[in-house]
């Protein structure tokens, strides 16, 4: 893959504000997750800003502990336009070291209840010892694809309850 990222859109017939919401709720993270890692929020606390860190719980197969958690950054937050994490995990030191890669959503208002959201996948940052062992993107390309459409289940007023 020559690009170093993958970017995916969707309309969902939603207000942007309620699309942000979802997304800045780790405990939705699960729900939105289409691969099936993300088992659930460690720090459900709803986001507020960048700087802020949650903690999510995972699993992977492939992981040499099968379970673990990763302690995402929020690297953007503007308030119902665009949110984005870089995931990282704690060092022997405790200390949170990040891996390269970010997740960015990016809602654009398209007409009074539509928006128009952005997922982007980037691991241009990823250094090459971690290249080594992981593949990148690793998870399939409809992914992101099918995250969307989870977002745009949970964040439709039908849904909620």
């Amino acid at each position: 893959m020559a690009e170093e990222n993958v970017r995916v859109e969707l309309t969902i017939p939603v207000p942007a504000a309620r699309v942000f919401a979802v997304l800045a709720d780790p405990a939705a993270h699960c729900a939105i997750d289409g691969t099936g890692w993300v088992e659930a929020a460690i720090d459900p606390a709803p986001l507020t800003g960048a700087g802020q860190v949650f903690r999510i719980r995972m699993y992977h197969p492939n992981h040499p502990d099968g379970h673990y958690q990763m302690a995402n950054r929020v690297e953007v937050f503007t308030q119902d336009r665009a949110i984005g994490w870089r995931p990282g995990q704690e060092n022997q030191r405790g200390e949170l070291e990040f891996g390269g890669w970010t997740w960015r959503y990016d809602l654009t208002p398209a007409g009074p209840s539509e928006t128009r959201v952005t997922l982007t996948y980037d691991w241009s940052a990823v250094p090459q010892h971690i290249r080594e062992y992981i593949a990148f993107p690793p998870f399939a390309p409809d992914h992101l694809a099918n995250s969307l459409r989870h977002l745009g289940e949970l964040a439709e007023p039908a849904r909620q309850g």
